[in-house]
């Protein structure tokens, strides 16, 4: 009998089963391909906020990237570097977007490097840029380390019964609670309220003879120079699923459009490709994170019989799944918002403690059964 089951173990579910493993609670993590075998793995796990105008998303993410950064700092030291960022807006519309962020951040801002902007591209020095202490972490490595003191499963979760103020997992494992971060991919859950998008990525490991000595953001991801060695990521194919698509992801062209990309910014000399990583992220329909219990959508309709006219109903007259609870669509901010969501999810089975109702699936609850009507 385990305390707490986990579906999924990319970041989300990783970071799950620190905190819980925290608490000295017995966690069992189940992945039919391993620890972020999926999207996590492909990341580029920078550790950066939002540069966005406003917003909730911004909001969060701000409040979830000073979290991060003291949180991978004290638990997992030698898998976290710091790096700064120099984020360099695309086109007019994020360069104004960037100097609004710099007049309204509390965060932290430093001083752009002249003498390194000057040897990047003119496309890169025709935008606004801001630059501002980050982070980066190993993704597979943190991963791991998140995960160590949980029992790992590999193998796909397809049986997922309550019986008896219980989780049958499988027919053979036993939990008490279940939390569900499956990511893009299917979910044992059926519930036509959660939709996933999913969210192709690609990162590509590379030596180059040029010397990046910091974290780059433009029309791609390019991390500081180690060792000779560099990382360029990006959310790269909306399109793409490996679930529902004909045909195989084309990792040569995927490769050739971001180097391209990387291009644009910094001259790369001397260019081998070591490594790709590919892999499906998660994102919701309003590009909030999703964290919370889960609502049973046919049980609750017929309790709330009036919601798909437009009746207001409190959160607390739905009707949910006994012990049930989802950590998912964090899109490519997965390693910055992981560790705080996670927190809270913990704090809220464990401690009764309020989830803001802009990251719960009641939102996307509502907003269908109103669609309903």
């Amino acid at each position: 009998m385990y305390d707490i089951a986990i579906v999924g173990a990319g970041v989300n579910g990783c970071s799950m089963a620190y905190e819980f493993s925290l608490e000295n609670k017995k966690v069992i993590i189940f992945d039919m391909d391993g620890i972020s075998s999926g999207g996590s793995g492909a990341a580029g796990a920078f550790i950066s906020p939002k540069f966005s105008k406003t917003g909730d998303l911004k909001e969060l993410l701000n409040k979830a990237f000073s979290y991060s950064m003291e949180y991978y700092e004290k638990n997992f030291p030698t898998l976290f570097k710091k790096s700064r960022l120099i984020h360099i807006a695309k086109d007019e519309d994020s360069s104004k977007n960037i100097n609004e962020y710099k007049k309204s951040t509390k965060l932290e801002l430093l001083n752009t490097p002249k003498d390194f902007m000057s040897g990047l591209s003119e496309y890169a020095n025709s935008y606004e840029n801001i630059c501002m202490e980050t982070a980066v972490v190993n993704a597979k490595s943190i991963c791991s380390a998140m995960s160590k003191g949980a029992k790992h499963i590999k193998e796909k979760v397809d049986t997922l019964i309550y019986d008896d103020g219980q989780w049958i997992i499988n027919d053979v494992y036993v939990a008490k609670h279940v939390i569900l971060s499956t990511g893009a991919y299917k979910s044992v859950i059926d519930e036509p309220y959660i939709k996933i998008r999913g969210i192709w990525g690609h990162r590509i490991d590379v030596k180059t003879s040029t010397d990046n000595p910091y974290t780059i953001h433009q029309d791609v991801s390019i991390s500081k120079s180690e060792n000779g060695e560099l990382a360029i990521g990006a959310t790269h194919d909306v399109h793409y699923h490996p679930q529902t698509s004909n045909k195989a992801y084309d990792i040569e062209n995927g490769r050739v459009e971001l180097l391209n990309k990387a291009r644009k910014t910094i001259d790369l000399e001397d260019l081998e490709v070591i490594k790709d990583y590919t892999g499906l992220r998660s994102g919701s329909s309003d590009y909030m994170p999703i964290v919370g219990r889960v609502v049973l959508s046919r049980e609750t309709l017929r309790s709330c019989k009036n919601i798909t006219n437009g009746k207001k109903y409190s959160a607390d007259d739905f009707t949910y799944y006994p012990n049930l609870y989802i950590l998912n669509g964090s899109a490519g901010y997965g390693f910055v918002l992981a560790p705080y969501l996670a927190k809270q999810l913990k704090d809220f089975i464990l401690y009764a403690k309020d989830i803001d109702e802009a990251i719960s699936p009641v939102r996307l609850f509502v907003r269908w059964a109103k669609r309903l009507g």
